[in-house]
């Protein structure tokens, strides 16, 4: 008979704590109460669908292979870096690289650019049809025969002196005190 008394004492007690506790809160508490309560169970909803469960099984698994491997501490690192990274980029810095992308821009956004970029991607596409060609040559020995035709002979001594020229300019750039490149027409 104890215990039923002991167990009536503490349930008017929870009773009156729970009384006490429905009297301190307001309506705005209640609301808030039941939208994390309806937000909690939608979550669970989710993750007891088999995709999500399987997804959320996949990176785990993820994690804990990278947490093995060592790759979970590169990635921290990657991110601690580029934090530090913009955390030190200044307004001026950003202000300078803005211009050089727009000089950049600018100086390759020339009608003279695209119509080399078009005669380029028009000569790769006509060069890899020619060798599609059934009439084109399919052995070395083809291929030799093909390089004692002039206009053959003419394309690579065009490559020849291309290569040679643009290594020279290349050259005496270097050995030049303010080293702009040297590679404008001239």
């Amino acid at each position: 008979m104890d215990t039923l008394t002991g167990s009536v004492t503490e349930f008017s007690a929870m009773e009156g704590l729970g009384e006490a506790a429905a009297a301190a809160l307001t309506d705005g508490m209640v609301e808030r109460m039941a939208t994390t309560v309806a937000t909690g169970l939608e979550i669970l909803d989710r993750v007891n669908d088999p995709d999500t469960r399987a997804a959320m099984h996949r990176l785990i698994d993820g994690l804990t292979t990278m947490h093995t491997t060592g790759a979970l501490d590169t990635v921290f690192e990657a991110a601690e870096v580029m934090q530090a990274a913009r955390s030190a980029v200044t307004d001026d810095m950003i202000e300078r690289l803005y211009h050089f992308l727009e000089v950049m821009i600018t100086n390759l956004a020339t009608r003279e650019i695209a119509e080399l970029a078009r005669d380029t991607e028009m000569s790769l596409y006509q060069a890899a049809r020619h060798c599609d060609d059934p009439n084109s040559p399919k052995s070395a020995f083809g291929v030799v025969r093909e390089l004692f035709k002039p206009e053959s002979v003419r394309t690579l001594n065009l490559l020849l002196a291309f290569g040679n020229v643009l290594r020279e300019r290349v050259e005496s750039a270097s050995a030049r005190p303010n080293g702009d490149g040297g590679l404008r027409p001239g």
